[in-house]
């Protein structure tokens, strides 16, 4: 019992995510259609390549904008004028995404649902984001091992649960032509899991992130973009990631990111067409890295819009 009670209290509950910048609507609801466009991503990440059962964390996501749209109006039957009135305000974001995520005996699977709103001051956009999410939970029962197994009550209880689980997310998001800044809270209602006949709950605990970012353009054709990604729990275990890209033509990036007392990791991603393509390679700074190849993770998106749709925004609403 106590075993299975240090596993739950100590495991990383929320998956990491090296490549933030990329798809901050996972962790930011205010960040749905933030940019103006339509995008489809998918992202897998293997936390400790090589590690048998090694933690896994898959998520497929859509988000955009509900563009403004105008119509004509006919006016009164003597003068026949028209005139334009728009049924949208161009205001509302709107998003989804499914994940599954395993990490050692405990497997998550849900789906969560995102409105936003934004709203223009001169060329800076501030934004405010609700997400209702669901998971199942999931323990791999049979592979629990107690000290004394012929004593442990809970080995003759069902600590699979089937029953979805209801939470909410709430974050804001102020975004200009070369600054990005965010809070965000995930799990507000800490939802508790009944597990078994003992009374035994699992829940998950409160999560705060505040992330930024600076682009800084040169008058050729590199630039550079410092950022970073603070989390913490309900627990007050924090942690912080730090990042730096390079830009290309503002097509292609390598950079460097350091996540405090964990890791050292590799960015590198492209952009074709519509296509945009992320990868991350962390090493671990940690006694863990001898039995593992270090984690990886791949992000790919389909970006939906005009080119010059992403500012065209600015100016739109």
């Amino acid at each position: 019992m106590a075993l299975l009670g240090t596993l739950f209290l100590h495991a990383q509950q929320e998956p990491l995510y090296s490549l933030y910048s990329l798809n901050g609507f996972l962790f930011n609801p205010a960040v749905a259609g933030s940019d103006g466009y339509t995008t489809v991503s998918m992202t897998a990440r293997d936390h400790m390549l090589g590690f048998p059962n090694s933690p896994k964390t898959y998520v497929l996501s859509i988000q955009g904008r509900l563009l403004r749209r105008r119509v004509e109006v006919k006016g009164g039957l003597l003068s026949g004028e028209k005139r334009t009135v728009s049924k949208r305000s161009g205001r509302v974001g709107l998003g989804a995404y499914v994940f599954n995520d395993r990490n050692g005996l405990i497997e998550r699977t849900g789906a969560s649902f995102t409105y936003a709103y934004h709203v223009f001051m001169q060329n800076t956009q501030f934004s405010m984001g609700l997400a209702m999410s669901t998971f199942q939970f999931k323990l791999a029962q049979d592979e629990l091992v107690f000290r004394n197994q012929g004593a442990e009550p809970l080995l003759n209880s069902d600590l699979s649960n089937q029953m979805l689980v209801p939470d909410v997310s709430f974050g804001t998001y102020v975004l200009s032509p070369t600054t990005f800044f965010g809070f965000s809270v995930d799990n507000l209602f800490q939802t508790r899991i009944p597990l078994g006949s003992q009374s035994f709950d699992y829940r998950m605990f409160r999560h705060y992130f505040l992330m930024g970012g600076k682009r800084f353009n040169s008058e050729d054709q590199f630039s550079y973009e410092p950022s970073f990604l603070l989390k913490a729990t309900e627990k007050m275990v924090a942690q912080a990631d730090l990042q730096m890209r390079f830009y290309y033509n503002q097509d292609y990036y390598l950079g460097l990111c350091y996540r405090t007392g964990s890791s050292l990791g590799l960015l590198i991603g492209a952009k074709w067409n519509r296509i945009h393509f992320g990868y991350a390679f962390d090493y671990g700074l940690t006694s863990i890295q001898k039995y593992t190849y270090g984690a990886h993770e791949i992000n790919i998106s389909l970006k939906l819009g005009d080119s010059a749709r992403r500012y065209k925004w600015l100016i739109r609403y």
